[in-house]
């Protein structure tokens, strides 16, 4: 069929697809706006995945800060080429980023970096939560099966629900971003601090030492 350039057009702006990828988008869904978005999303991820064992040692480290100053996080996200690190769309995107781990406080950015005890602490947990309310015993282990999964979709990053889009996960986000940019780009590492975190407890801590010294 004949795709007219203002179809064309209006499709570069709604998908951000090159010129000759919109066209094809419509030709092969019959010129349905909505199916050619939808095609290029689902050629685009395919691609991405296919970027993610590429070597990104490039990025940016970003700095942002929240609360007038009450809560900050240093994020460093790598993609393949200074030329995209330099990019607007990149360092908006690190930002979102960065603005979702301020929010969320994730603890790990993917589930393999929860350490093997704290995983066990974690089921020991669930374990004796399930026998306490008196669930069957052959139904504790898949019990706690969806309540470590629960956990790592509530405290590693790439599990979480996006917070600007709950229809989406951190992972989804950054598989879209590798399609729309066409490289490989990985969240490495980041870090986030709260005014006087902690300081309570250390508080508490010094003060119970303070009686038991004063008691012996």
């Amino acid at each position: 069929m004949s795709v007219s350039a203002a179809d064309v057009k209006e499709l570069r702006a709604k998908s951000g697809a090159g010129f000759m990828d919109c066209k094809k988008a419509l030709g092969e869904t019959g010129g349905d706006m909505d199916a050619a978005v939808t095609f290029l999303r689902e050629k685009g991820l395919a691609s991405a995945k296919k970027k993610v064992g590429r070597i990104a040692a490039e990025g940016i480290v970003n700095a942002y800060i929240h609360g007038g100053g009450k809560v900050g996080v240093l994020l460093e996200v790598n993609c393949e080429t200074d030329f995209v690190a330099k990019t607007d769309e990149f360092k908006n995107f690190v930002g979102d980023i960065a603005m979702h781990i301020a929010a969320m406080n994730p603890a790990y950015a993917r589930r393999d970096e929860v350490p093997g005890d704290v995983v066990e602490a974690e089921k020991l947990i669930f374990k004796n939560q399930a026998l306490e309310s008196g669930k069957p015993e052959k139904i504790i282990d898949k019990i706690i099966d969806g309540k470590i999964d629960k956990y790592f979709k509530e405290n590693c990053l790439l599990e979480q629900t996006y917070v600007k889009d709950p229809d989406k996960t951190i992972e989804g986000l950054v598989t879209e971003m590798i399609a729309k940019l066409g490289e490989n780009i990985s969240i490495r590492r980041f870090a986030r601090f709260m005014v006087g975190e902690g300081i309570e407890k250390k508080v508490e801590d010094f003060a119970a030492e303070v009686a038991k010294a004063g008691q012996a």
